[in-house]
Formats: C-alpha cells, sequence, structure tokens
C-alpha cells in the first residue's frame, strides 16, 4: 500500500475558516490621503513641491547639484584631497603601533588545519 494515495483519497479540509462569503467591493476610494501619523496632516501640492522641501542624505533640490556641480566634473578638477589634521586614509599611514601583527606559523596551521591543530 502506498501511503501517498492512502492520504489523497480523503477530501482535504483547510484549517482556516471565513466568515461570509467572499464579495469584492463595487467601488473602493483610491484618492490620495495624508498618512494618519503626518505630522502636517496635509499632502504636498505637488512632488517637484515636495522634492525641494525634502532632505535625504543632503538636499534634493536641483540648486545643490548646481552650487558644486559634483557628478558633472571629473574629481581632479575638484582638488586635491588631504586628510585633515589627526585624521587618516589608510592604516599603513599610522603610527606602528597600529600597523597589523604578522602571523605566526601557529596561528597559519590552526587556520589551515581548521582548529585542529591546537587540539592534537
Amino acid at each position: 500500500m502506498h501511503a501517498t494515495t492512502a492520504l489523497r483519497s480523503t477530501a482535504r479540509t483547510p484549517l482556516i475558516r471565513f466568515l461570509g462569503r467572499r464579495s469584492v467591493p463595487q467601488s473602493v476610494d483610491h484618492s490620495p490621503r495624508p498618512h494618519p501619523a503626518s505630522p502636517s496632516g496635509a499632502l504636498p501640492d505637488s512632488f517637484a513641491v515636495y522634492r525641494v522641501k525634502a532632505q535625504q542624505h543632503g538636499p534634493l533640490g536641483r540648486a545643490s547639484f548646481a552650487q558644486g556641480a559634483i557628478g558633472r566634473n571629473t574629481g581632479s578638477s575638484l582638488g586635491p584631497v588631504q586628510p585633515k589634521q589627526g585624521e587618516f586614509f589608510d592604516r599603513v599611514d599610522l603610527p606602528s603601533r597600529f600597523h597589523r601583527l604578522p602571523w605566526t606559523e601557529a596561528e597559519i596551521e590552526a587556520i589551515e588545519t581548521g582548529g585542529a591543530s591546537l587540539f592534537a
């Protein structure tokens, strides 16, 4: 006897029960409304007005792109980039006490064996 055919012979009864018949509303209001948690409680006049006021990693308006013109010029035309006093771009520029330590033979062996050499 096959277990799958025995299971299929009985009618499947879903575990979830819905109340009432399925009904699709005749008309749904899709007009834009402000979010209930909106601080102003009003919709913006247009998306362009919203973009002028919006801040996401800096202003989104066209004026911000015209001031620095970042993205329209080459990197070399923006001038040299030097770290400020006390800032470093790379770890090798730091004092030697902050450099990476060289791997020891024991550490290399432990990594290559997956740690098994530590217990052998």
